[in-house]
């Protein structure tokens, strides 16, 4: 696999963390016990850390990026193994 190839695989995946990294640790002003601006969401996170979830986001994108790149390597699981019509 040409890096270029994996550093594709790479931004599909990190794009891909970033949904599922986004909803950890996002309180409410509610749960939170602060007071809300006014016009603010009640679904609005108090405080937003770009810089954590961009760290967790990148940390989860490399290690399902690893994983991706070895199956390719060794074939742990290829397309016939999820066959399952048989043909």
């Amino acid at each position: 696999m040409r890096w270029q190839s994996a550093l594709a695989i790479w931004f599909l995946f990190w794009f891909l963390s970033l949904f599922f990294v986004l909803p950890f640790h996002a309180r409410t002003s509610d749960e939170a016990g602060e007071a809300k601006v006014p016009g603010q969401a009640d679904s609005a996170p108090v405080r937003f850390a770009l810089w954590r979830i961009v760290g967790w986001t990148t940390l989860v994108g490399s290690v399902l990026t690893a994983l991706f790149i070895a199956n390719f390597v060794y074939g742990w699981v290829t397309a016939d193994m999820l066959d399952f019509t048989g043909r």
